[in-house]
């Protein structure tokens, strides 16, 4: 690693000697025929982007189109730094080995998602919003003074298009594929005079399940209004709101195998031999978690006897007012957002069920200075306040329990930015923010659980908790709220235990980001950049016996990169070579608490130290052919990680090393020297396309591939949990006019139908493992018109 490293270094610095040698007059893409020019605001001001001096990768609302990429979950296709698991209702989006396995309201994620420049504050409402938009940015690397909270791992900013005045148009796009999907899209423009536009757009998909029960299915639609108005010349006004509606059954699993204990040995693993893609609903499944005891029970599981479902809205309102002073403009975003979660879930092989409604408003405030002297400046003011009000019913077999959390969450953050240009080719950058979070939670319920009396634990008329089942109200004695003691005989050999969990916290967390920089311009179209940025997430709450808080997690980022064009912008080679010491790290997961309850909870990890490189580069061989290539080296350990997890009697299940703990109501669980969760080593994404003129109308014939290497996808760090190394491509073929009013598209996905699993847990009690896949092999045909 050492090696690539430093190599990687070399290469960066040698670069921009290349790139001066070919002289310095180069016309810009627009004028020259090359390469597109893509404009981005990543550092909040409207700038080139192979002039911003940070790592970002732009995906085009065009490209996420061709790819049939409708949220954020298949993101990570066309962005080699970005992995993301979809979880039940939302999703799981991880850089570089930094993210959260969470979507719970008591925990954050690691990487913010900004929609048309609103930060959404939860991963449930991050689904829906991949339509008629200009552009994706993923900033890779900490962000912690334009953007702080929760983007320790990086920034994800869904940017739509915008009302364009004076002018009447649109677009439609419909498909149809495979699995009977369908998905339609489109957008009106108006004039409203000559100072202002409405703009609305939409759309609708419509497709079966993935797995063969039904499930992974997709059943939404959504709307997006927007009105902009020049007020003046120097002030405009921009009003929007959208709404989302997910419906259907949602994200399916299948199951891998079970682990059934074997004595002191530990573990043995028993295969499921019947085919994933059936999901845990098929026959076989079911069949298969017959023979499954409920420890501690000591009875059979049983079947999954309720069959899952969603039902959220998404729905938000936002401003943007820019006011262009002369010294500066000024930047007013003030945002208002909801959403509606009911939803039952057995993507972890039990079912689950939340009703919540997470409430969020938000300002930002930002000047952005003219030139002084020698300096530009941002200033601003970021304040953020969340309310979530959450009800959830975890049943696995043998456990069971029902909470009501309440979390509110304040945030507040100043924050600058100034670069001061030393000449016309050197530039130093210095960032800083202050960020004040102030966290309340309280939570009440109560959990159960049935313990089979006999020795061995086996009781086969041991009662099970039934789906959604009132603990006051059971089938079968269980003991009352505030009983003493708490345990009483339920029939079959087996007792009943009742533990009441009420909870009230509080958390201030404060802490102080910083960016420095430095930017020398080597050529014309060649820039060289080193940072070094500092980011922080808030601790919070887990609502788990013996585990109540979690601690903040810190990021130091070390970043050298390169931007270059050549040969009249036919050629781009950017390169960055990355460092990063993460310690604290937070990580979600669902385990057994102190009281031998199953609990949602996240611990912190000691240290973990994260180093690699990337490489970006596009070819425009001739006029009509577009080659490129992305790849990504990734060396991502944790150095230090020690966790406890309660002596219950039984070995944690468990990749990693196991000792006593001085407490003999803990085990030490020690995973040091782990690879860093879906943390690819190798990333390639490989791309072409070729233009084939036919007098008035033309052809265009794209294809793509991408390659990553197996990672560790959950928490446990078991081999099964390990996804292995695949390649999977698409291609497309599309004939239209040259003036490409419209267009007809027939296009495959994933050629080689492999489905790749993006999360793998084992069930606590039952120790079912089950794993959540990618899209099998879909193709299909699309139409589009413009006007």
């Amino acid at each position: 690693m050492r090696k690539i490293l430093l190599g990687t270094a070399a290469i960066i610095m040698t670069i921009p000697q290349v790139a001066s040698a070919q002289g310095q007059a180069a016309d810009d893409s627009a004028s020259s025929g090359g390469l597109e020019a893509i404009v981005v605001t990543a550092q909040r001001v409207q700038e080139n982007l192979q002039r911003a001096a940070v790592a970002v990768d732009v995906v085009s609302g065009g490209d996420l189109v061709d790819a049939g990429i409708t949220d954020a979950g298949r993101l990570g296709d066309l962005v080699p730094a970005v992995t993301v698991e979809k979880l039940g209702t939302g999703n799981v989006i991880f850089m570089r080995g930094v993210g959260n396995f969470t979507v719970v309201s008591v925990s954050d994620p690691a990487i913010a998602f900004n929609y048309d420049g609103v930060y959404i504050g939860r991963p449930t409402s991050t689904q829906g919003s991949f339509f008629d938009l200009q552009r994706v940015e993923v900033l890779k690397g900490p962000q912690g003074t334009l953007y702080g909270r929760n983007a320790t791992g990086g920034a994800i900013n869904v940017i739509p298009q915008r009302p364009k005045l004076g002018e009447f148009s649109g677009y439609a796009t419909a498909s149809y594929g495979n699995y009977d999907e369908i998905i339609a899209e489109g957008a009106v423009n108006v004039p409203m005079g000559d100072n202002g536009a409405l703009r609305v757009s939409g759309n609708v998909i419509d497709r079966d399940g993935y797995y063969r029960d039904g499930t992974n299915d997709e059943k939404s639609w959504a709307l997006r209004v927007q009105m902009m108005a020049e007020l003046t010349p120097e002030l405009t006004v921009r009003v929007a709101a959208d709404y989302t509606d997910q419906g259907g059954v949602g994200t399916g699993s299948g199951y891998v195998g079970r682990y059934q204990y074997t004595g002191p040995g530990g573990y043995v693993f028993i295969p499921f031999t019947g085919s994933q893609a059936d999901g845990i609903y098929s026959d076989a499944s079911q069949a298969f978690r017959r023979v499954a005891l409920a420890g501690p029970a000591g009875s059979p599981v049983g079947p999954l006897e309720y069959y899952p479902y969603r039902n959220n809205q998404h729905f938000g309102f936002n401003a943007e007012i820019e006011y262009d002073a002369g010294f500066g403009t000024f930047t007013l975003i003030p945002a208002y957002r909801n959403s509606q979660l009911d939803f039952v879930s057995a993507n972890p092989a039990f079912l689950f069920r939340q009703n919540e409604t997470d409430e969020q408003y938000s300002l930002e405030a930002r000047l952005t200075g003219n030139r002084i002297g020698i300096f530009d400046y941002t200033i601003g003011g970021f304040y953020y306040n969340e309310k979530i009000d959450s009800r959830q019913g975890i049943y696995i077999s043998a456990l069971a329990s029902q909470l009501h959390d309440k979390l509110e969450t304040t945030s507040f953050a100043p924050f600058a930015r100034l670069t001061a240009h030393l000449s016309d080719r050197l530039r130093v950058v210095g960032g800083v923010r202050y960020t004040h979070d102030k966290k309340t939670f309280s939570e009440t319920g109560a959990a159960g659980t049935i313990v089979c009396q006999s020795t061995p634990p086996v009781c086969p008329n041991a009662p099970l908790f039934p789906f959604d089942s009132d603990l006051n109200n059971l089938p079968f004695p269980f003991p009352a709220a505030g009983q003493i003691p708490p345990v009483m005989p339920v029939g079959g050999g087996a007792i009943g235990i009742r533990t009441e969990r009420v909870q009230n916290n509080r958390l201030v967390n404060k802490r102080v980001t910083w960016r420095g920089a430095v930017e020398f311009d080597m050529a014309p179209q060649s820039l060289l950049y080193a940072s070094v940025e500092t980011g922080f997430r808030s601790g919070g709450f887990s609502g788990a016996a013996g585990f109540p808080t979690y601690d903040p997690e810190y990021i130091t980022a070390y970043t050298l990169g390169s931007k270059n064009r050549f040969f009249d912008n036919r050629v781009q080679i950017n390169l960055e070579a990355f460092y990063w010491e993460y310690k604290d790290q937070q990580v979600n997961f669902v385990g057994l608490d102190a009281a031998g309850n199953t609990a949602n909870m996240t611990k912190n990890i000691g240290r973990s130290k994260i180093k690699g490189v990337e490489a970006e580069s596009q070819f425009l061989v001739t006029p009509t052919t577009l080659l490129s290539a992305n790849v990504q080296y990734l060396d991502a350990k944790a150095t230090s990680f020690v966790y406890q997890s309660p002596a219950t009697g039984l070995p944690p299940l468990t990749g990693c090393a196991v000792s006593p703990n001085p407490d003999p109501l803990l085990l030490d669980v020690d995973c040091s020297g782990f690879q860093a969760y879906n943390s690819p080593k190798w990333t390639i994404n490989l791309a072409a396309q070729q233009t084939i003129p036919l007098g008035d109308h033309k052809l265009v014939i794209a294809g793509d591939t991408q390659y990553k290497t197996s990672r560790y996808i959950a928490f446990a760090y078991l081999d099964t949990q390990r996804a292995p190394s695949m390649w999977r491509s698409n291609a497309q073929i599309s004939f239209m006019p040259e003036n490409e009013r419209w267009s007809i598209t027939a296009f495959v996905r994933n050629i080689e139908n492999e489905r790749q699993p993006f999360f793998a847990t084992n069930a606590p009690v039952t120790n079912f493992l089950v794993t959540s896949t990618s899209a099998p092999r879909t193709y299909g045909a699309r139409a589009s018109v413009k006007f």
